[in-house]
């Protein structure tokens, strides 16, 4: 604890700002502030910038000690684990654009699934599909969103997919109500989290124990049978934190036969060792069971009844177990050491009666089955059955020092990450049938070895970041069935080097302006370089040089305004065979793809700039994407179109443009939000079909602009709450992929937050 040291308060979500100085002891006293997330900075000759995070309740007053440490570490070793971002002091020398979702967004907006959380975000593109967030499809810079499959989601700096390197596909994502914030990097810091490193990275971080015994009870409720039940409690005995954590949601989709239950449940315990050591154990358990289909509506059913939906007995049933510990040290004072161990097992049973619109039903052999008007009755039933482990660990390394006479931080580290996937497809004879003809059986196995460095050199108010990152995977995979039940294995391995260079200059506290490119990467599924026969396929990684050029600035308290350029110059994007989806699993070359556009994200509020208690606030996000197109020489992947040239032709799922313009009213206990989601149009294939086809897979989308509110009343630590989402519950079209979607209706929720 260091004796009068420099401190600034702020209050990011807020634009708010005040100083103060520590005392002969090295604290200082915190009164009199709204409640929310705060970060603290202290300064002060001859130690490190240390930076902190609290959360204040309503009225508390809080007496804080600020641990500085002589010598370079950025933060204390407890805040850095788990987070790229970490603080907006450590983000703004970042070597690419950054944001940052904080908690009290989350709440005060009450945002019910993760696509809301992101739509937040420039650049992000949030699908929905069954209307309830379970399965987020999230595409950056206009990548094609279908499951994720080419972003990076972390929880804490920790993979959070059950298979990133062979089959980076979203079927599981956590509930967004229990995360802390969300870091969403789309530039070159993505080098150190590989391994897909084109479009962005989305971290999600974990709350961390309170000082003092607290907690809370949520309860809400809503129109389509909608329940949410939060309850968290933790504390902090001598050096001893703990965090518990339990959830349970339920209600019905956006469409008819869909209906959704889950559990989640969170343990954290945070252990100190002194001042320069912790160790962090997270344990995680989530249940689902839910009545959904992967199969939209053709045309003509959307046209007769939007949402219907007459798969009545698809089911998903999923558990995942996940465990994980981090060790944090502060070598000595220039020297910081993060070590994450971690674990999980994801088992996701999916049956269902189709998974192609175009082909109902799907088992064109059962005799049981002559059509739609058999599908409840007589028509089989197929299972999906999967079984996913992942384990790794990834020793981190953060060095201060002066090579080169010049000061630096560097970055380092490797990674061991192992996945296991066990896949097997019975056919059932009964629309509810949960057992059948095994026609599937596959192991599929993947060793990934790792290794990045990024140096930041600091010239002053200039910072530069060269860094380099090397991926190594082994791809194998076993058909169990082949040879007359002998089985077949093949195997085969890549290896790729994947530079980055950025530049940052920060002009006081005010302005940082950055640019930066790096290289691409996103390794291939194992089912898609190994073929069922045990053959290796000719299939190359996907490749990139992407682009940025930006600024990050807080013109005074209460304004800031971040702006990007992008440009993504794909070499090889791998596609399915058919971008309308569902027919052929078989992914390809699909060659050269340009990705071009602006990112503009402002914040104001009036109370920093009035000082009234009254605060008038404005939050706008808008992504301009002139350029998402097929470059090079290309012929479109939809069959009997194979010699159709779609060279310059707009890539399917890239709107244009995307904005979230939220305005509202804060004062005291009152808080009152009123935003507009505007999506444009956009193709679903690379054809740029306009008119829609009978099957539904194909035509163009047509733009949409969602209204959504929230009020918030809080007297002492008690919030009483009523959000609408869809306030003018417009229909609307969300994907054609597997024939079309609806968005979700409108939604009348309420509910109560008791703290404790």
């Amino acid at each position: 604890m260091i004796p009068h040291a420099a401190v600034a308060i702020r209050r990011p979500s807020a634009g708010f700002e005040r100083r103060v100085a520590t005392d002969a002891e090295g604290t200082f006293t915190i009164a009199e502030l709204p409640p929310g997330d705060y970060e603290v900075t202290a300064t002060r000759e001859g130690f490190s910038v240390a930076v902190q995070r609290l959360v204040l309740q309503p009225g508390e007053t809080r007496r804080v000690p600020l641990l500085l440490r002589v010598g370079g570490l950025i933060e204390d070793v407890v805040v850095m684990a788990g987070e790229i971002a970490g603080s907006h002091e450590r983000a703004r020398r970042l070597p690419g654009s950054v944001e940052i979702v904080e908690r009290e967004t989350l709440e005060r907006s009450r945002v019910m699934t993760t696509n809301e959380a992101l739509r937040r975000v420039t650049g992000v593109h949030v699908r929905d599909e069954e209307g309830f967030g379970l399965r987020p499809n999230i595409g950056i810079r206009g990548l094609n969103p279908t499951r994720s499959t080419k972003v990076l989601l972390l929880e804490d700096g920790i993979p959070l997919t059950y298979a990133p390197y062979g089959d980076n596909a979203s079927y599981y994502h956590p509930p967004i109500d229990r995360f802390e914030r969300l870091e969403v990097l789309k530039g070159g810091a993505q080098i150190a989290y590989g391994p897909q490193t084109i479009g962005g990275a989305v971290n999600y971080l974990t709350p961390k124990p309170p000082t003092q015994p607290s907690g809370f009870l949520t309860l809400m409720g809503g129109n389509q049978d909608y329940f949410n039940g939060h309850g968290s409690y933790g504390a902090t005995v001598g050096r001893t934190g703990f965090l518990v954590d339990y959830m349970r949601k339920q209600g019905d989709g956006s469409r008819e036969n869909l209906n959704f239950k889950l559990n989640d449940i969170n343990g954290k315990v945070v252990q100190g060792f002194g001042a320069s050591q912790t160790l962090t154990f997270r344990g995680n358990y989530y249940s689902e069971d839910s009545n959904v289909t992967y199969s939209g509506l053709r045309q003509d059913e959307y046209l007769a009844n939007p949402r219907g939906n007459p798969f009545r007995n698809d089911f998903f049933y999923a558990d995942r177990y996940g465990a994980s510990t981090t060790h944090a040290l502060a070598v000595s004072g220039n020297v910081a050491m993060t070590t994450n161990l971690y674990w999980s097992s994801f088992r996701r049973h999916w049956w269902r009666q189709s998974s192609n619109s175009a082909q109902r039903p799907n088992d064109a052999g059962d005799p049981r089955c002559a059509g739609m008007d058999n599908l409840n009755t007589t028509c089989g039933n197929e299972g999906r059955l999967r079984q996913y482990y992942a384990w790794g660990v990834e020793p981190r390394f953060t060095v201060h020092h002066r090579g080169l006479g010049v000061a630096s931080e560097t970055d380092f580290g490797v990674r061991a990450h192992f996945e296991d996937q066990d896949r097997l497809q019975q056919n059932g004879d009964t629309p509810a049938a949960r057992t059948g003809v095994l026609v599937e059986s596959n192991v599929r196995r993947n060793a990934a070895y790792a290794t990045f460095v990024q140096n930041r050199f600091l010239f002053g108010g200039w910072t530069v970041t060269p860094g380099v990152r090397l991926e190594h995977i082994r791809y194998e995979r076993t058909n169990r069935l082949a040879n007359a039940g002998v089985g077949v294995t093949g195997d085969t391995n890549l290896t790729r080097v994947i530079p980055g260079i950025g530049v940052s200059h920060t002009t006081g506290e005010q302005v940082t302006v950055f640019a930066g490119v790096h290289r691409g990467f996103a390794p291939p599924r194992t089912e898609d370089i190994i073929s069922n026969t045990g053959g290796v396929i000719d299939l190359d990684p996907e490749l990139s040089w992407n682009y940025e050029a930006g600024f990050r600035s807080t013109m005074r308290p209460g304004v800031s305004v971040d702006a990007t350029f992008f440009r993504m110059d794909y070499e090889n994007q791998i596609i399915p065979a058919s971008l309308a989806g569902g027919v052929g699993a078989t992914l390809t070359n699909g060659g050269a793809t340009l990705h071009q556009g602006v990112e503009v994200r402002a914040q104001i509020d009036s109370a920093p700039i009035t000082g009234s208690v009254h605060d008038l606030y404005l939050r706008f996000a808008y992504t301009y994407l002139p350029v998402a197109e097929f470059t090079g020489r290309r012929f479109s992947n939809i069959s009997g179109f194979g010699s159709v040239s779609v060279s310059g032709n707009q890539l399917p799922y890239a709107p244009e443009q995307m904005a979230v313009v939220g305005v509202g009213y804060a004062h005291s206990t009152l808080d009152v939000r009123l935003e507009a989601v505007r999506t444009s149009d956009q193709f679903t294939d690379d054809l740029n079909t306009i008119a829609p086809t009978p099957d539904g897979q194909r035509g163009l989308i047509a733009g949409y602009t969602l209204w959504n509110a929230a009020v918030n009343y809080t007297v002492s630590r008690t919030t009483f709450f009523v959000a609408v989402k869809n306030l003018f519950d417009e229909l609307f079209v969300v994907d054609r992929t597997r024939g079309i979607l609806p968005g979700s209706p409108r939604l009348v929720q309420a509910g109560v937050r008791l703290g404790f």
